[in-house]
């Protein structure tokens, strides 16, 4: 597991990566918590909302404003800030059964997790060995999806608890507490501490790491780079100096792939989906809640540890060709049994609805689904995708008897008849290769490159406007996402993915530099030097074995004499 990689530098990433663990948890909470929120406070459909989408408020505030503090106070200590405050932000909710009080925490834990994000992944980044940055840096999307995975154990263990949200939300505070404190005791990023001219701190950090008596060669390449770096300002992102514009649309134009390809919204209607073609009650529930969990974890695992040989490019190449796939069939496979989608949160009445569990229905109000939805609308890094499954999942579990006395909220229209065995099992795997190829490519290595591609100096608050980025299109999509599929159908919103798939499939081969085996300063020198519009990054890649750690050598050369 950390060969080539010292077992210091190995818990400094992972005590980093409790980040992910607690950023997963809190996407995959509001779906089971709501359900539960919403009866206690009778909450209506416009007030749900604006509790699950809360927590996006303070995401977007802070993936506004977090890249600053990053940049000038440091990544540490931003994980530091961000795991207090998702403490305080739980500690807030507990007591007190408040709708004020309630958004007011959200909006804390959103601040966090938005912040965590970021930080921990520019963190991770700069203390990693470059040969294992890509194990290290995607060890927190891993962190991401078991922490969804266990949110979905948390939904169903208290789910019928009396004020079982309470404890939903108390879990992860003895976490954040623990990270809070070890974060406190484990090194600064050394190219912060060289930003900040504490060379000496910095070379000390760097043995430690590296578990070496002598650090100077690695200090000096990241001083020689550092230096022309760290006067970038905030507009420099938007200049053509050192290509700093193009690389800024490179990362923005990735990030809106992330989105576009419409991950977090096919599998918010994983379960309608598979119900409506023959799985019947149980098989849909646990497949929508654990078992895409399941693959989602098992699909991070490989693209973790093999990133570093196999490259981040191949896999987003891999990643975005299997899902087009995946995509098409299901387009093809929902065209063939013909469901129609109704607008759920207005043609609703609040029994609609009914989670059946230990033989008890317990009603949900009528804006649960609608509200969960817009719930979506929180960052990937990545893989906000699975945060509504668990409680859609639940509605899987009503039986025909159930649905025999009430409107179906959605595909209540379908076609009478059993439906086609073949038909049945298609698309249940094309539901499960679509997963697990975002699992590999976009999910993941989105936000490895992004850490890599920027200067140092800036970042923070690169990575900051990103995320914004992020955030904003996930609300933009998750919002329209009904009312586009109520127009035109499902099939025809997986054929759409299907040719953004294949456009993020074009652009990664085109834009998207190879930097397995690099280190962060030789990619920055390398892509400072090259015109993204005369020399396209595909050439570079394929050469910067040859280019940059000539260019390198050169420059430490330099340094020395």
């Amino acid at each position: 597991l950390i060969s080539g990689c010292g077992a210091f530098t190995f818990l400094s990433s992972a005590v980093a990566a409790i980040s992910g663990l607690l950023m997963g948890y809190e996407l995959g909470l509001i779906s089971g918590a709501v359900l539960q929120i919403s009866n206690i406070l009778a909450l209506s459909c416009k007030e749900q909302e604006i509790v699950v989408s809360s927590l996006l408020f303070g995401a977007l505030f802070a993936s506004l404003t977090g890249g600053f503090l990053i940049d000038r106070f440091g990544r540490r200590l931003a994980i530091i800030i961000a795991s207090s405050l998702l403490v305080l932000g739980s500690l807030i909710l507990l007591p007190y059964e408040s709708y004020g009080i309630l958004i007011l925490g959200r909006i804390a834990i959103g601040i966090s997790i938005s912040l965590s994000s970021i930080a921990t992944c520019v963190y991770i980044a700069e203390i990693a060995p470059q040969h294992r940055r890509g194990l290290l840096v995607s060890l927190n999307e891993l962190m991401i999806v078991i922490g969804i995975l266990f949110a979905y154990v948390s939904n169903y263990a208290f789910a019928s608890v009396s004020h079982g949200w309470k404890y939903m939300f108390g879990l992860v505070i003895p976490l954040g507490a623990l990270q809070a404190i070890a974060m406190y005791f484990l090194p600064p990023s050394p190219r912060f501490l060289v930003m900040k001219n504490n060379d000496e701190a910095a070379r000390k950090v760097l043995e430690r790491l590296r578990e070496t008596s002598d650090a100077t060669k690695e200090l000096t390449v990241i001083k020689s780079s550092l230096k022309d770096e760290h006067q970038h300002s905030f507009l420099d992102l938007f200049r053509s100096k050192n290509n700093m514009r193009a690389r800024m649309l490179v990362g923005l134009t990735l990030v809106f792939f992330v989105q576009i390809t419409g991950q977090p919204n096919i599998l918010f209607y994983a379960s309608t989906v598979l119900k409506s073609v023959g799985f019947q009650s149980n098989e849909a529930a646990s497949l929508a809640s654990t078992g895409v969990g399941v693959v989602k974890v098992v699909s991070t695992v490989p693209a973790t540890f093999f990133v570093d040989q196999v490259g981040s490019k191949t896999f987003l190449c891999i990643g975005s060709s299997i899902m087009a796939v995946a995509l098409v069939t299901m387009g093809l496979v929902n065209r063939n049994i013909h469901m129609n989608f109704t607008n759920v949160c207005k043609s609703q009445s609040p029994e609609d609805f009914f989670l059946q569990r230990s033989g008890n229905l317990t009603s949900v109000t009528n804006g649960s689904l609608k509200d969960q939805f817009v719930s979506m609308a929180l960052p990937e890094r990545l893989s906000l995708d699975l945060q509504r499954s668990p409680a859609i999942a639940r509605t899987g579990t009503l039986n025909r008897t159930t649905l025999a006395g009430v409107k179906s909220p959605i595909g209540s229209h379908m076609q009478s008849g059993e439906v086609p065995i073949v038909l049945k099992w298609l698309s249940l795997a094309s539901l499960l290769l679509y997963v697990a190829a975002f699992s590999i490519g976009l999910g993941p290595m989105s936000w490895l490159v992004l850490s890599e591609i920027f200067p140092g100096g800036i970042r923070g608050r690169a990575m900051a406007l990103t995320s914004s980025m992020n955030w904003g299109i996930n609300l933009l999509i998750s919002l329209t996402f009904l009312t586009v599929t109520e127009l035109i159908g499902l099939s025809w919103v997986c054929f759409i993915y299907t040719i953004m798939s294949l456009a993020s499939l074009a652009f990664v081969i085109v834009f998207i530099p190879e930097t397995k085996g690099c280190s962060l300063e030789q990619i920055s020198t390398e892509l400072a030097k090259q015109n993204y519009g005369k020399t396209p990054l595909c050439w570079v890649s394929q050469h910067r074995e040859e280019l940059v750690p000539v260019e390198l050598a050169k420059r430490e050369k330099e340094q020395l004499y």
